[in-house]
């Protein structure tokens, strides 16, 4: 095809509004994988996915913050209190020091938070230092949380004290303590601002304590967070390089391969062809699903070694028929006995003037078939297959299923990856629809 024809045939792609619309979402797909991967590196990616340090501070199972906002809603967000910005008051004694450090907020969300932690971090202490916790409340109010030794890090976990909620009403702690003191058998959020004060003892001249107070939102980032905190954001984004690079290192292979594969069968003919024919008939039937289960059952779900299984599975598949029956005539063409007659050996004869021809009309399925091999590698996962290591669309669902995110309403776990899905396989079709009325002459006049 020449480069004109090749001009003509884009100018033509124009005129489609559905390529338009497909080239739109490919080229969203692709700026977003672009900037995944430069904006959180592999390694970072990784580490945060299986549980880094910022995870900690997420609330469990938290929806997307605009999804409140949409629905008119007023969830909290994590609030997060740190010694850093407050006032200390020392006062020495003889073999040490005592500390009172008052970790502030104001609370004017409609709702409660989810948790409540506290974390406590005494280092460089030769013997563990004692804090007597106390709540203030807006009115004026004291309840006191009780005593705790420190270590060198500690969490104490305020919403999981049952002594605590036996002395709130059986209410828990959550709620008990932001809650207005009116009796009714429905809470309600007492907003203003609220304190929590240690009253620290330490052994030590120098060493101090650091201390962290996390009220847990209902509502966090874009995305929300899963069953182990982890930002569902993570995973989306990096799905979509994950999910791309699978599908078109895939379909490239897997094409390319055929089509090669199909073009040698076809110039050499005889026991060649024979040969070609015969194993992608023996393949044709082997399923590819159950094949790709018994490798990741039995061997490994390393998302490179699937993507080699289905490269290898796909080489002899169903279209090497398809292009030998158009290869079939264009060996009879008179230019292709005109470049044997110039001296031109079978591999450039197949590799320059058989295989060219037909590419143009292979471009369609070529962009059809890239979804294809994304739903594939989503579809390992979700059923448990999928690489362990990756955060992918696929594993996001597959959580979701493990934890029955429908049944307890979390429809943002399995909204989002659904929907990138369903938009990488419109994008590639409707591109791929349009690229066939263009480079297909048996459709161009229809």
């Amino acid at each position: 095809m020449t480069g004109g024809r090749w001009r003509d045939g884009w100018g033509e792609l124009r005129r489609y509004p559905s390529a338009l619309v497909g080239m739109a979402i490919i080229a969203m797909l692709v700026g977003l994988s672009l900037y995944t991967v430069i904006a959180i590196p592999y390694s970072e990616a990784l580490d945060k996915w299986r549980g880094g340090e910022p995870w900690r501070l997420h609330p469990v199972n938290a929806g997307p913050v605009w999804v409140d906002r949409l629905t008119g809603g007023h969830q909290p967000r994590t609030l997060i209190v740190a010694s850093d910005a407050a006032e200390i008051e020392t006062a020495p004694f003889e073999g040490g020091r005592r500390l009172r450090i008052p970790l502030a907020f104001d609370y004017d969300y409609a709702g409660f938070p989810s948790e409540i932690n506290l974390f406590l971090r005494a280092e460089g202490h030769a013997q563990r230092p004692f804090a007597r916790l106390l709540w203030q409340t807006p009115d004026g109010r004291e309840l006191s949380l009780g005593g705790h030794r420190i270590g060198r890090e500690d969490r104490v976990s305020i919403s999981q004290d049952r002594a605590l909620e036996r002395r709130l009403g059986g209410r828990v702690p959550h709620i008990g303590l932001l809650a207005a003191p009116d009796g009714e058998a429905v809470p309600r959020v007492q907003p203003g601002r609220y304190r929590l004060l240690l009253d620290a003892v330490v052994f030590d001249d120098e060493a101090g304590i650091d201390a962290e107070l996390v009220l847990y939102g209902r509502v966090h980032g874009i995305a929300g967070t899963d069953h182990q905190r982890r930002d569902l954001s993570l995973a989306l984004l990096w799905g979509t390089p994950v999910a791309l690079a699978f599908g078109l290192l895939a379909a490239v292979g897997t094409t390319l391969i055929t089509l090669v594969i199909a073009a040698v069968g076809v110039w050499y003919r005889g026991w060649v062809d024979a040969t070609i024919q015969r194993l992608t008939e023996v393949n044709m039937i082997l399923p590819l699903l159950p094949i790709l289960v018994m490798v990741g059952t039995l061997y490994s779900t390393s998302i490179w070694l699937m993507l080699g299984v289905v490269v290898l599975l796909g080489i002899f598949s169903a279209g090497i028929k398809m292009y030998r029956a158009m290869l079939l005539p264009i060996r009879e063409a008179p230019y292709i006995e005109a470049a044997q007659a110039y001296g031109a050996g079978n591999l450039r004869i197949v590799m320059r003037y058989m295989i060219p021809r037909i590419l143009p009309v292979l471009i369609p399925t070529f962009v059809t078939l890239i979804p294809t091999f994304v739903f594939l590698e989503a579809s390992l996962a979700v059923l448990g297959l999928g690489d362990p290591v990756l955060p992918t669309w696929g594993k996001v669902l597959n959580d979701a299923q493990s934890r029955s995110a429908l049944y307890n309403g979390y429809y943002y776990w399995v909204v989002a990856p659904a929907v990138l899905l369903m938009l990488t396989g419109l994008g590639f079709a409707m591109l791929g629809f349009a690229l066939d009325r263009v480079f297909n002459p048996r459709l161009r006049s229809l």
